[in-house]
C-alpha cells in the first residue's frame, strides 16, 4: 500500500487552443475514459476572453482540483491547434495552461504538439490568391 502513495498517477491533458477558444479535456492514459473537461465558455461570460491566458489558467485551476481528488499527480500534455487548412499555430491559452499546471503542483511529463497538418487537403479559405481587402 505504501507503493500505491508514491507511485505517480499520469493522466493526459489534450489542450485544444485557437484565438477564439480553449478546450481542455483530461483523460486517462489510455485516453478512453475523461476525467474532467473544461473550456473558456464554462469560465466567462464574455466572448472575447474564452481564448485568452488568463481564462486558460482558471480553466486548469479547476480540472486541477478534480485531478487531485481523483488522486493524478502528472499529466502528459498533448497540443492542438486548429490545424488542418487553418491555423498551425496554438492560440495564447495553450502556454499559460501548461504554465499553470506546473504551478499548480502537478508534474507535467510530456509535452507533445498533436495539430493535425494535410498531407494534400482541400484548399485554403480565400482562394489561390488569398483574401483581398
Amino acid at each position: 500500500m505504501a507503493d500505491q502513495k508514491n507511485k505517480p498517477q499520469w493522466a493526459v491533458a489534450h489542450i485544444h487552443s485557437s484565438f477564439n477558444n480553449t478546450l481542455i479535456t483530461v483523460t486517462d492514459l489510455t485516453g478512453a475514459e475523461t476525467i474532467a473537461k473544461s473550456s473558456g465558455g464554462m469560465v466567462t461570460k464574455v466572448a472575447r476572453d474564452e481564448g485568452s491566458p488568463y481564462i486558460s489558467m482558471q480553466i486548469v485551476s479547476q480540472l486541477v482540483d478534480r485531478l487531485k481528488d481523483r488522486g493524478f499527480t502528472g499529466v502528459h500534455i498533448k497540443i492542438r491547434a486548429p490545424g488542418g487548412n487553418k491555423q498551425r499555430s496554438p492560440g495564447p491559452g495553450a502556454q499559460a495552461a501548461v504554465r499553470a499546471f506546473a504551478r499548480a503542483g502537478i508534474r507535467i511529463g510530456r509535452i507533445e504538439d498533436v495539430t493535425p497538418l494535410p498531407h494534400d487537403g482541400t484548399l485554403a479559405k480565400g482562394g489561390r490568391r488569398g483574401r483581398r481587402i
